[in-house]
């Protein structure tokens, strides 16, 4: 059973209300392999809602900023936190997450400058999940693997 991000089945839940679908983590879905959630919508964020990128604060500690300089750190960490509990809940513990987001980035996230430029981390909520032992990728990744088989 999969962890999968709910934008990458089809869901409109997006900072920009959009969804980016994958056939495969659609077929994962209807054939009863994946869950689908939106870490931001659990965190009782809005959508559409303000584009968020990750910063590091002079002590070197993860933030999540909006792009006009509002922390979103609290929500994003409490997005981690019940996406987890999740995954514990239904004894996951592979999950696919939507690549570059501050959310669920794994390997490869923004930089912070809201230039879609692109720096080596994870998003908080991909973070917690590896930190917890759930085997995290992208959509990208998950499709070559897939489809692989």
């Amino acid at each position: 059973m999969y962890l999968v991000s709910a934008c990458l089945v089809g869901c409109p839940c997006r900072y920009n209300a959009t969804s980016c679908a994958s056939e495969v983590v659609q077929r994962l879905v209807k054939e009863g392999k994946a869950v689908p959630v939106c870490p931001e919508q659990l965190a009782s964020l809005p959508t559409p809602r303000e584009s968020c990128e990750i910063v590091f604060d002079e002590s070197g500690n993860k933030k999540v900023v909006g792009r006009s300089g509002t922390d979103l750190t609290e929500a994003y960490t409490q997005a981690a936190t019940k996406t987890l509990a999740i995954c514990k809940a239904l004894g996951i513990n592979q999950a696919i997450l939507k690549s570059k987001s501050p959310s669920c980035g794994s390997g490869q996230i923004y930089d912070g400058t809201f230039s879609g430029q692109t720096v080596a981390g994870d998003g908080l909520t991909a973070e917690e999940l590896k930190r917890n032992g759930v085997r995290v990728m992208t959509e990208l990744e998950a499709e070559s693997l897939i489809l692989s088989l």
